[in-house]
């Protein structure tokens, strides 16, 4: 059997996308297991196990759903860890025979953000055997250096450390295409898996702060000056300056447009 774990925080919107392509690029048996919130609680019906407790920490809700699979699954079946905002975009069965053969656990890895190294829970597979020998913890914690020059833990950071500890090799997923221009989310990982990044939350993430402002500053040599002064600040005072030009702003709203424009086009598709 495949157990699917998935969270769907504050909406319902992505509930009827995700289904019908797991359905639809899932050909064996699965069940899928999800913590949902908000109007997303009333689809509770159409998994085969769901929570609405309110639980705010993401890690914990994953980490709870890998307890309720493991309680009746057996070590060997499969378990498949997903935001509510990802879903397969081509058949996936033979992608997971065949890298469990060769991996205990695949996983995305968003290289892109800043230099994250961790196994990104947008989408994971391992056995729920592996999951309970090494306490798989989705937290965060462990910490890593990113590309911008600090220390930086998130989510699946004390999953890294595991893995690191018991020298573990592991698949890492890397982003393939994507359906605009933005370098983090609305992206398509492996040609295989599709997540928006921003379904749940404001459409602003490390990546946003730490681009390129040629483009979003209208003024192009004040951007130009930004780009030039901005890595040697602080994260706190970069924020700072984001917020003091109304930057943040200007982000929010590009990205905000295009996550509306790309939801529209992939409820069209279904």
């Amino acid at each position: 059997m495949l157990y699917i774990a998935t969270v769907h925080w504050q909406s319902n919107k992505w509930v009827d996308i995700q289904l019908r392509y797991l359905q639809k690029n899932i050909k064996q048996p699965f069940k899928v297991f999800a913590f949902l919130s908000g109007d997303a609680c009333k689809h509770y019906h159409r998994y085969d196990f769901a929570c609405c407790e309110p639980i705010t920490e993401h890690a914990i809700k994953l980490n709870l759903l890998a307890k309720f699979i493991s309680l009746q699954a057996s070590d060997d079946d499969v378990i498949i860890f997903i935001d509510g905002d990802a879903f397969p975009i081509k058949p996936i069965d033979e992608f997971i025979t065949e890298s469990l053969s060769k991996y205990p656990l695949a996983a995305v890895k968003r290289v892109e953000n800043i230099g994250d190294i961790q196994p990104h829970p947008s989408f994971c597979i391992t056995t729920v055997g592996f999951w309970k020998s090494i306490n798989g913890d989705w937290k965060e914690g462990y910490q890593w250096s990113t590309t911008a020059g600090y220390s930086r833990t998130d989510v699946g950071g004390n999953l890294l450390k595991a893995l690191n500890d018991k020298n573990v090799e592991w698949l890492p997923l890397l982003r393939t295409s994507q359906l605009s221009d933005h370098g983090l989310m609305f992206g398509i990982y492996a040609d295989l898996i599709y997540h928006h990044g921003s379904g749940f939350r404001n459409p602003l993430s490390m990546y946003d702060r730490t681009k390129s402002l040629v483009g979003v500053v209208k003024f192009k040599p004040l951007a130009l000056l930004l780009d030039r002064i901005l890595p040697h600040l602080s994260v706190k005072n970069r924020f700072r300056v984001h917020r003091l030009l109304r930057i943040s702003k200007k982000l929010w709203e590009i990205n905000q447009k295009e996550s509306e424009r790309i939801y529209k086009k992939l409820l069209d598709g279904i």
